[in-house]
């Protein structure tokens, strides 16, 4: 028999990490549901159709396809091998997957508003806390199961949406203890270097290969850039877009002065409009943020980690015409998304969770035989519904071995009723932090334990 393993990029949560989860997913819930946030679930599977093309030609190569069921039987296997050749040139095939797992949690919720738009009240503020699916490779903060957290509003152009937004990044992360950048740019910048470089219509070669700068470096990133037929007098406007540097208002004068054009006045204009509520560096305009996705169309949002190499820990930006891509056009949206996995990394690397993170049991009764045991667990059911945490232990054993699981445990207190402590009514309460014993009256025990 083989030993039991784990899908590469998945990863099993015991308990102090399922703790530690829960406090973020906690802190981000809770600051939601301070800005009116409302939550929302979705299937783990959309309809292949659904996802395929919205995502550009990287995305939709990481995209989880599910086979369909059946494809053993008799009767479909002559249709299956020709459909797994077509599988095997690149093409897709309805006869093979017509189903995949969610690759984020933005076109579903796309895809929802589209079939909802008349039963929801608009603008819409909801919030998903859900795992997402991406067929990466596996390596340190990128794992091909994680959980995203987003929250979004669609139905309002308004750019107090995006001012809300970058406040709910702040506050999160300020409540989580993490320093952070948050950097902000706007995909009409972007569209007006690619109108500076030959038109509108280079504008997906250009990002996409900006967006990988972070990873390969400038020279592989001209190199991407030659590929897709831009020539060296673009490619050099294009290398001094991005070394342009300084404060906020210095990098917005020197890109305006650089692409003149309507678009990048269009992008200008919002930026200003977000920096001026953020007057300290809280907020960074960085113009060689690009976010690849093809759906963004204004304010785009990328946060990381200070003191750390770890890769971005929130994203978001504007889509304004998502739910066109399914029938239903004119519904303006602008979305956050904090990432989960490489939080709980920052926060593990830079020793950030408090320690009542760990809710674990916080008192032990002793089990020391079936009397001592009935009236344990009728003291304990008293505990609990005053809100302690506590059990009784499995079975009768000797002290030594109930103790040893107290410490393993790390619980703080143990309560020990024996054949005297029945008689007398007085319960023995022993802090393991201190060593210190103590009498208490079994009236008394929740007064006593709460300290």
């Amino acid at each position: 028999m083989s030993k039991p393993g784990l899908p590469q990029g998945t990863r099993d949560f015991g308990p102090e990490t399922v703790h530690k989860r829960n406090y973020i997913f906690d802190t981000i819930r809770s600051v939601f549901e301070l800005y009116g946030f409302e939550p929302l679930e979705t299937p783990a599977m959309e309809n292949l159709d659904t996802l395929l093309g919205k995502y550009g030609e990287e995305g939709d190569k990481l995209i989880f396809k599910i086979l369909n069921n059946g494809l053993d039987h008799e009767s479909k296997k002559d249709s299956a091998r020709a459909a797994f050749e077509n599988i095997l040139s690149g093409k897709n095939d309805k006869a093979i997957t017509e189903r995949a797992l969610r690759y984020d949690l933005t076109i579903p919720f796309a895809r929802y508003v589209a079939m909802h738009q008349h039963e929801i009240s608009f603008p819409f503020r909801r919030y998903q806390l859900q795992p997402v699916w991406r067929a990466d490779r596996p390596q340190k903060g990128r794992y091909r199961e994680f959980y995203q957290c987003d929250a979004d509003v669609v139905g309002s152009k308004s750019l107090m949406n995006e001012v809300e937004l970058t406040q709910i990044y702040l506050t999160v992360f300020e409540k989580l203890g993490i320093d952070v950048e948050l950097r902000i740019n706007h995909r009409k910048i972007l569209e007006g270097l690619a109108e500076s470089c030959g038109g509108s219509a280079q504008t997906l070669a250009i990002t996409t290969a900006i967006d990988k700068l972070d990873k390969i470096g400038i020279e592989k990133v001209k190199e991407e850039l030659q590929k897709n037929d831009l020539h060296d007098k673009q490619i050099d406007l294009i290398e001094k877009y991005l070394q342009i540097e300084g404060n906020n208002a210095e990098k917005i004068s020197r890109v305006d002065t650089l692409i003149p054009n309507s678009f990048t006045q269009s992008g200008i204009a919002d930026l200003k409009f977000i920096l001026d509520f953020f007057k300290s560096n809280s907020v960074v305009f960085d113009p060689s943020l690009a976010r690849g996705l093809n759906y963004y169309t204004g304010i785009i949002f990328e946060v990381r980690a200070k003191g750390v190499k770890i890769g971005s820990i929130g994203g978001g930006g504007r889509y304004d015409d998502l739910t066109g891509l399914f029938g239903v056009p004119n519904i303006p949206g602008v979305g956050i998304s904090f990432g989960v996995d490489r939080i709980y990394d920052v926060m593990e690397e830079l020793k950030l969770f408090p320690p009542a993170v760990q809710k674990s049991t916080q008192v032990l009764f002793f089990n020391l035989g079936e009397e001592a045991a009935l009236k344990s667990f009728e003291l304990m059911q008293g505990l609990r519904r005053g809100g302690i945490r506590c059990e009784l232990f499995h079975e009768q054993a000797k002290f030594d071995k109930q103790f040893k699981y107290a410490e393993k445990k790390n619980i703080p207190k143990v309560i020990i009723i024996g054949d005297d402590e029945l008689k007398s009514g007085m319960a023995k309460i022993k802090d393991l932090g201190s060593g210190v014993q103590t009498e208490v009256a079994f009236a008394e025990l929740i007064s006593v334990v709460n300290v």
